[in-house]
């Protein structure tokens, strides 16, 4: 039976560690290497690193450097960034990389998921979804191209599919949320875990460890993934990479009781 994640997301750019709010404003953290060795010491369940400007810049995943956070890491990974052809889904996977995301290339081409499903097999097929509400209805809107590119696809039409499609996992974050430190969307994580039955995690907006317990307690067994919380300490954010030790994560996810939704 899958029990809830918690899980640090580690944001790249030209090499370094940054983070963003709102996909905008990007601040310089440290080294990621040097962030996997301290993950690895604090046990963490899994870790989600995300190449910001490779598909935006349209260059080749940075093999080099997946290959480095594979060597180090003692978790499962996962690597999402530039990632595009069933090649390169492939190539990741050999240097040791659990999971490969995709994002824009999906929304783009969808057979693309079931393609590196075929080859890798679907539990290391991850489908992003980058979520924002429109500023006309209201309405949750997905964006692609390090939110960019509007799509008229809703989030939760667009995880049914890409789980039709041969997803074996969906990442849902939410744009409006990254960074601010002020809670999940639940209104739209519930609204897309609702619709499907793969492993979902969800991403945009923990400030705190019972930010955390709030999404697993409303939602049941999912990833809670964070970047904020989890490189940031104090109402200042200094840079401080960080993870609840375990008997403080045993304590959130004993809270969560039965799991909700589909997932079970």
């Amino acid at each position: 039976m899958l029990r809830p994640r918690i899980i640090p997301c580690l944001l790249v750019r030209n090499g370094g560690l940054v983070k963003t709010v709102k996909f905008d404003t990007a601040k310089y953290v440290g080294d990621p290497i040097n962030a996997v060795r301290i993950f690895n010491e604090k046990e963490v369940d899994e870790l989600i690193l995300l190449d910001i400007d490779a598909t935006v810049a349209k260059r080749e995943p940075d093999y080099t450097l997946i290959r480095k956070v594979a060597a180090e890491c003692r978790m499962p990974l996962c690597y999402g960034g530039g990632v595009n052809r069933v090649a390169q889904v492939e190539k990741i996977v050999s240097l040791g990389v659990e999971k490969v995301a995709l994002s824009s290339a999906a929304v783009a081409t969808p057979d693309l998921v079931s393609r590196a499903a075929e080859v890798v097999g679907r539990q290391s097929v991850v489908v992003v979804i980058d979520v924002k509400k429109s500023g006309r209805n209201g309405a949750y809107e997905i964006w692609t191209e390090h939110g960019s590119q509007r799509c008229s696809l809703s989030p939760q039409d667009w995880a049914q599919k890409a789980e039709e499609l041969g997803a074996g996992e969906i990442v849902l974050n939410s744009m409006d949320n990254d960074g601010m430190m002020q809670g999940y969307d639940l209104e739209l994580a519930r609204s897309v875990r609702e619709v499907v039955k793969v492993p979902m995690t969800v991403l945009g907006g923990a400030g705190s460890l019972n930010d955390i317990g709030v999404l697993l307690h409303s939602l049941g067994v999912v990833g809670a993934a964070a970047g904020s919380v989890f490189v940031f300490k104090g109402i200042y954010r200094a840079v401080l990479i960080n993870y609840p030790r375990r008997a403080e994560k045993e304590a959130i996810i004993g809270r969560t009781g039965r799991p909700a939704g589909r997932n079970v």
